[in-house]
């Protein structure tokens, strides 16, 4: 799959999402990253990791259940700190930012989708978040300047990137010396099958564009960032991946079950990695 390819189905998929507010595989599917059709969008937070105090908190609308962890939990942030969100979305974790670097700070959000950009920006307004700001942009190629964040987070959105150590790259150059690199991510600890890894509804549905676990960590550590940790691992749901139509269509075309197609699903992992750039 070319890159321009996959960032045009991605960008698709994630703008049928922000109008919908549903799923990026169809009506019927599971969120791209989050739970099933059938679940609303809190029920998907509180199961990867969100309090029901943070569910309330912030705009109808910003939290479309499209996470696999919640790296604002363990980013330590500070009142005035400057934070940058990669694909933003409809600025859920943005938001949640915002109350914690209060009217000093400044949160930056990023996404590649206009859909989505729109819909943050609405959210922002009716839920008068002043230090919020969205920019339209790649996260491999980022609308932000050299050392000017002091803590980037994400939640399984690097994944969908067809080029992660770019993105790596430029977590390091707009991080401040001394900066924090938290996200969430889906990756494997082992390979998945080809009939997956060939298909671009699988892509989109955060599945076909993991990478293996040491991977992901190896391109972070080759970006610059050291004392690269997990902090946190679980295994993703096996009834996601069942429910996940991209998995039955790709598994119905090779001729495989959908029971037979999920038996690899061990080795999907959500991972939350914490990092630092050095001072």
């Amino acid at each position: 799959m070319k890159a321009e390819e996959i960032r045009k189905a991605v960008r698709s998929g994630y703008a049928r999402v922000a109008r919908l507010e549903g799923s990026c595989c169809g009506k019927t599917g599971r969120s791209c990253c989050g739970g099933d059709a059938g679940s609303l969008p809190d029920d998907v937070g509180l199961q990867i990791g969100y309090g029901e105090d943070e569910l309330k908190t912030v705009p109808e609308g910003a939290n479309l259940g499209l996470g696999c962890g919640n790296p604002t939990a363990i980013a330590a942030l500070r009142e005035g700190e400057t934070v940058l969100d990669l694909g933003s979305g409809a600025g859920f974790d943005c938001f949640l930012a915002a109350a914690k670097v209060g009217p000093s700070g400044r949160v930056i959000g990023v996404d590649m989708t206009p859909e989505m950009i729109a819909k943050a920006q609405e959210n922002a307004l009716k839920g008068g978040y002043a230090n919020t700001e969205f920019r339209f942009g790649e996260i491999e190629n980022l609308p932000v300047e050299d050392s000017s964040v002091d803590v980037i987070v994400s939640n399984c959105v690097i994944n969908l990137s067809p080029d992660k150590p770019k993105v790596f790259k430029e977590a390091f150059r707009v991080l401040k010396p001394g900066g924090r690199f938290i996200v969430s991510d889906i990756v494997l600890t082992a390979e998945l099958p080809e009939f997956i890894r060939n298909s671009m509804d699988a892509y989109v549905a955060c599945l076909s564009g993991a990478v293996l676990k040491r991977e992901y960590l190896a391109g972070i550590e080759t970006a610059g960032f050291r004392h690269v940790r997990v902090v946190n691992e679980t295994v993703f749901p096996i009834e996601l991946v069942a429910a996940d139509p991209a998995v039955r269509e790709t598994a119905g075309n090779s001729g495989l079950s959908s029971e037979d197609a999920c038996s690899f699903a061990d080795s999907i992992t959500s991972i939350t990695v914490a990092a630092i750039k050095p001072l």
